[in-house]
C-alpha cells in the first residue's frame, strides 16, 4: 500500500500531497498526519472524491486509510485532462466541459490583484501565514490565473528571502505573469530586492487586469 507521510507539513500541504496521489489514480493508500486539523481536511477531500476512509490515532500519528469506491475518484482534473483548454481535444471538449466541477465551470480567465502583504485582520503573524498558504494553494490549482499584480504593500511578497517568494516563483514558472508595481517598490526602497516577476507600471498592470474575465482582489 502506498504511503504519504505528511507529518510536520503545514496547511495546505497535506491536502495537496493527497490530491497528487488521487490524480495519479491511487486506489488504496494511507496518509500519515500529526494534527487533527490536517486530518479533517484530508478526510473531507478524500470523501468528496469518492474514497472511503478509516482513521486511527496512535502515539500522536493519525493514519488515514483511503480506498477508492466510486467514479468521483476517477474524475479529478489531472486524470481527465481538465484545466487549461487543449486544442487537440476536438470532440472531447463537450465531454470535458460536462465534467468540470462547480468551482471551475464557466470561470474563464482570471487575474489576482494583491495590495497587501498580509491576509486578513490585525494579527501580522497570522496574516503572513494565511497569505503564504493562499499563494501556495493557488499555485496548485487549475485553472491558474493569467496574471498576478502586486501593488502597494503587496510588492513585499516578492522580496528575496520572504516566506512567499517561492510560491510566486512557482506560479511564474507555470506561466503566470507576475507584475510588480515599480512605483511601489521605489516608494518602499525595495526595487533591488525583488526576487521574482517583472517590475512593471500602472499601464501594463491595468492592461493585463482588463484583459481577463474576472479579477480577485486581495
Amino acid at each position: 500500500m502506498d504511503r504519504i507521510d505528511a507529518r510536520g507539513r503545514s496547511c495546505p500541504q497535506p491536502v495537496i500531497m493527497t490530491k497528487a496521489q488521487v490524480e495519479k489514480g491511487g486506489k488504496e493508500f494511507e496518509v500519515l498526519l500529526d494534527n487533527a486539523v490536517s486530518a479533517s481536511n484530508v478526510r473531507r477531500f478524500l470523501e468528496s472524491h469518492g474514497y472511503s476512509v478509516l482513521i486511527t490515532d496512535e502515539d500522536g500519528t493519525i493514519t488515514i486509510q483511503a480506498v477508492a469506491t466510486g467514479e468521483t475518484a476517477k474524475q479529478t482534473p489531472a486524470a481527465t485532462g481538465e484545466g487549461r483548454e487543449d486544442p487537440r481535444a476536438g470532440a472531447q471538449d463537450e465531454e470535458s466541459r460536462s465534467k468540470k466541477t462547480p468551482a471551475t465551470a464557466g470561470l474563464g480567465s482570471f487575474g489576482v490583484l494583491i495590495t497587501n502583504s498580509l491576509l486578513g485582520g490585525s494579527d501580522p503573524l497570522l496574516g503572513e501565514v494565511l497569505m503564504k498558504s493562499m499563494l501556495g494553494t493557488l499555485s496548485q490549482t487549475e485553472p491558474l490565473p493569467m496574471v498576478i499584480a502586486l501593488m502597494n504593500e503587496g510588492v513585499k511578497l516578492a522580496v528575496k528571502h520572504t516566506s512567499t517568494l517561492d510560491h510566486l516563483t512557482a506560479l511564474e514558472q507555470k506561466g503566470v505573469k507576475i507584475l510588480v508595481c515599480g512605483t511601489c517598490t521605489t516608494h518602499f526602497g525595495l526595487t533591488d530586492d525583488i526576487g521574482t516577476g517583472v517590475i512593471s507600471n500602472m499601464f501594463e498592470i491595468m492592461d493585463s487586469i482588463l484583459a481577463v474575465d474576472r479579477v480577485l482582489t486581495i
